[in-house]
């Protein structure tokens, strides 16, 4: 790491508890290396030193053999590759893994409880992943595109990887960025954009040599590396006058490629695929289906264990606002469902939590749950395109648990259903990893949500703070969690109220337009007139919608009078006076609530000028300096959605607020 970079939450600091013990490194192999480099450079840091075998030692780490010394309870021995045991006797803590992941993800562990690994009576713990796959997708053009910059809904700068049409020369960077993801759990990275222009598909061939160098630097903490592909990359690159899935010729050509693609890097994780969505070529140009697609991938990626995602974000982007039977938030339902069953077994269909597009409030896609025959992966978004951008705060960590711990047949949770949890990385070459630095707890939080979908959001932020700010007392630790607990809730009352979503500025999405989407062919509608707002999803005289769920869901979300209130306008068109179960009527709720909202965004700017003298300076001006913007965007938001409504309903503000 160069001086210049955040440390994240990662500082020196971090690792005082084990850089002062005498620790004992048992094992061989690329993993264990770092592991044995870890702590050779957090010893000299605080005194401590790595000792031989047979010399006393207050931690030991340790590779076995299929985890035959196992710590768990009852002895318990093979934790797979990623999973540890964990054992504190004595004064003397005792990591044990059976794979390399295992054993680095044990080092993190200690330095996460510090002292406390060293320090109390006698434990066994077992700790294993519930997600084999936990995965970031960089949105990250090679070359910088005309309209989306270096990275699409990139805030936090340009591309870790890419610079000048090419991979970076030093990776060091990159490098610590595999660091950080493994301190949190992340195993797995996708390296350039789902939306693959044609300088990221010569990646796939003539230049897989740039995506090995940067596969090589991730390595050594265990993350592996995944590339997006354009499905009609047999045509883009030749000599091919087709990409049909079952076409003899084409599968030829993707078995060929892929091999190539493991000579260069052996431990390459498969392709993610974005097709017949927004543009992006696909199956259905040849009649074919999606699982004809994604299987063609998923046999040429078998031989080698890769694993193809194949998104499910497809949709009519072409649509007629005045057709209030069409409606977006079915498509991925109705395209994939009967498909379920026929895609092979190493294509994950990679689903968004909600129905639309990573708005601040959506239902969990339907999706998730319907399809028991196919592996799913619940894709979320770091970075904050619908969600501040990273100039606002927004801490995610509420959201991201309540899609996980959501029962879609009032039964088993989306973080057990689920194979895989992705997000799009919120990460950019920004000093601070992610423009606003407390995005980076964020990027932590999913990573420790992907490990353990049914953890406590708020116990994963102490986490983050203990770590970023090893000396944090009582006042910073209450503070952050002042700024940053309710932030979600905050953003949500000030921007788009009751489930409406895309009120904001076409195009970029940042900033509110209320009317910006409503009437174009992107199906983002929310049909306010002079007599009510929202849209009509029911089954009895809407799009059908509410019904892609199963019970108790469909039931709850059918009438106006069951579905909660932060959805009811996602479900239903009511009045403005319809009365919320809150007690309030719809129009009294989007005045107060923006109201709130602007002054919840107003306190926590204050609270964190009260904290100057207790962060970093640098940090703490970042930060000050996003408050500022974060503020006024806000009482945009109010004002503008306040008006708005005033205008179509006529109805004003029973307080007697002044609304602009």
């Amino acid at each position: 790491m160069t001086d210049a970079l955040d440390p994240a939450w990662l500082p020196d600091d971090a690792f005082r508890a084990v850089g002062t013990r005498r620790t004992l490194v048992r094992g061989t192999g690329p993993l264990a290396d770092t592991v044995r480099g870890e702590v050779a450079a957090a010893c000299a840091r605080f005194g401590g030193a790595l000792v031989d075998e047979g010399a006393p030692a207050g931690l030991v780490l340790e590779l076995t053999d299929g985890g035959a010394s196992g710590v768990g309870p009852g002895g318990v021995g093979d934790f797979g590759d990623e999973g540890f045991g964990y054992a504190r006797a004595d004064g003397r803590a005792t990591v044990t893994a059976s794979g390399g992941r295992g054993l680095l993800y044990g080092l993190f562990h200690v330095v996460r409880l510090g002292e406390a690994a060293f320090l109390g009576g006698p434990v066994r713990e077992e700790h294993r992943p519930a997600l084999a796959l936990r995965m970031l997708d960089h949105w990250d053009n090679v070359a910088v595109h005309p309209v989306m910059g270096q990275v699409e809904r990139g805030y936090a700068g340009g591309s870790l990887f890419w610079s000048d049409g090419r991979a970076r020369d030093a990776l060091d960077r990159v490098r610590a960025y595999g660091r950080l993801l493994a301190a949190c759990g992340i195993n797995a990275v996708c390296v350039n954009n789902v939306n693959v222009h044609e300088t990221e598909a010569h990646l796939l061939t003539d230049r897989i040599g740039e995506v090995a160098a940067i596969a090589a630097a991730l390595r050594p903490y265990g993350v592996r590396t995944h590339l997006s592909v354009t499905f009609a990359a047999p045509v883009v690159l030749g000599p091919l006058p087709t990409a049909d899935p079952l076409d003899a010729r084409v599968r030829d050509w993707w078995a060929g490629v892929t091999e190539r693609v493991y000579e260069a890097v052996p431990d390459f994780g498969g392709y993610v695929v974005k097709a017949d969505s927004e543009g992006q070529p696909g199956p259905f140009a040849y009649g074919r289906t999606h699982a004809d697609g994604a299987n063609l991938l998923a046999a040429a990626l078998a031989p080698y264990g890769g694993t193809v995602h194949w998104r499910a974000f497809v949709y009519d982007h072409r649509q007629d606002w005045r057709d209030r039977s069409t409606d977006r938030a079915r498509a991925a339902y109705d395209h994939f469902v009967p498909l379920d069953g026929e895609f092979a077994a190493n294509a994950v269909l990679q689903v968004k939590h909600g129905p639309m597009d990573f708005q601040v409030r959506e239902p969990v896609s339907p999706l998730i749950g319907a399809m028991p025959g196919t592996r799913l992966a619940v894709e979320v978004q770091a970075t904050q395109e619908y969600t501040g951008q990273q100039r606002h705060v927004c801490w995610l960590g509420p959201m991201w648990s309540e899609v996980l711990r959501f029962r879609p047949d009032g039964e088993v949770a989306v973080g057990r259903l689920a194979d895989a949890l992705v997000a799009v990385s919120n990460v950019g070459d920004d000093p601070f990893w992610t423009g606003h630095p407390l995005a980076q707890a964020n990027l932590y939080t999913f990573g420790r949500l992907a490990w353990d979908p049914a953890a406590d959001p708020r116990a994963v932020l102490d986490e983050w703070i203990a770590l970023t700010h090893p000396d944090a007392g009582r006042r910073l630790t209450e503070g952050l969690h002042a700024v940053l607990d309710g932030s979600w809730a905050a953003y949500e009352k000030y921007t788009a109220p009751l489930g409406v979503g895309f009120m904001v500025q076409p195009g970029h999405h940042y900033g509110p337009s209320v009317d910006g989407y409503e009437y174009s062919p992107w199906g983002t509608y929310h049909f306010a007139d002079r007599d009510g707002v929202g849209v009509d999803r029911g089954a009895a005289t809407g799009t059908g919608y509410a019904a892609q769920y199963a019970e108790p869901w469909a039931k709850l979300f059918e009438s106006p009078g069951t579905c909660p209130d932060e959805l009811l306008l996602f479900f239903h068109h009511v009045p403005y006076g319809h009365v919320l179960h809150s007690g309030k009527t719809v129009i009294q709720h989007i005045y107060d609530t923006h109201f709130e909202g602007v002054e919840e965004a107003e306190e926590a700017r204050r609270v964190w000028a009260g904290l100057a003298d207790l962060v970093e300076p640098a940090r703490h001006a970042r930060v000050a300096e996003r408050y500022e913007e974060q503020v006024r965007s806000a009482r945009e938001w109010r004002d503008q959605v306040n008006s708005y409504f005033l205008r179509k309903s006529g109805v004003p503000d029973e307080r007697g607020r002044t609304i602009h």
